[in-house]
């Protein structure tokens, strides 16, 4: 059972999709972060995140693990360090690498299939491009307004700040070449602007629970 839930920042991705994890007991996987890690390691190397053949080569020979929610780098500890101003400006530029994407979607498919392709999944494109035919695809969205303040208040941020920030990064990923941020074929489509938290996962473990139903 692979779920997949995509959206823009500031829809609840990683609260929701950790939640659900939790109530039905499969693993979880936040791609975001892996996209993180492999922007600190280019960032730590010093390569321009312009030269993508650079870049590359310094990703494929990270070390990038995730369990129990922690990313790792080489064996270190850098789920603070992935969320830090310097990462955050410069994450869009390396997702924006299709060479870099490939890479990172591959790690992303093996974590899940040594773990018995049984996972939440959640990112940009994983419904539409990382895991395609996953058994249950969401995607979950909300009022821009709504997203920026629930943004703001998550990481203690300005509002009027935060506003700009999701702008840039939502022109980012829908623009972008490689793998844009879009609505997945067959997705079940969420808006989470009006919802509980509660409701939200609700929402979510029901299709789960009824695509198990119907399928065994």
């Amino acid at each position: 059972m692979i779920l997949t839930v995509d959206g823009p920042s500031g829809t609840g991705k990683s609260t929701v999709s950790k939640a659900v994890a939790a109530r039905v007991g499969i693993p979880y996987l936040d791609t975001g972060a892996f996209y993180r890690a492999a922007t600190l390691a280019a960032l730590r190397s010093g390569v321009d995140l312009a030269d993508e053949a650079a870049v590359f080569e310094v990703v494929a020979v990270a070390r990038l693990d995730q369990s129990d929610g922690l990313m790792t780098l080489d064996g270190d500890d850098i789920n603070d360090e992935i969320r830090g101003d310097a990462v955050t400006k410069a994450v869009s530029q390396l997702s924006a690498l299709p060479r870099v994407r490939e890479l990172l979607v591959d790690l992303q498919r093996i974590w899940v299939e040594k773990r018995g392709s049984r996972a939440v999944v959640e990112g940009r494109d994983i419904g539409s491009i990382v895991f395609p035919d996953a058994d249950v695809r969401v995607y979950l969205d909300a009022r821009p307004e709504v997203r920026a303040l629930r943004r703001a208040v998550q990481v203690g941020a300005d509002l009027e700040e935060t506003i700009d920030d999701l702008n840039r990064r939502d022109r980012a990923d829908s623009t972008r070449a490689a793998s844009p941020l879009a609505v997945p074929e067959g997705a079940h489509v969420l808006d989470t602007s009006d919802l509980s938290f509660e409701e939200v996962v609700e929402a979510v473990v029901g299709l789960l629970d009824a695509k198990s139903s119907t399928s065994g």
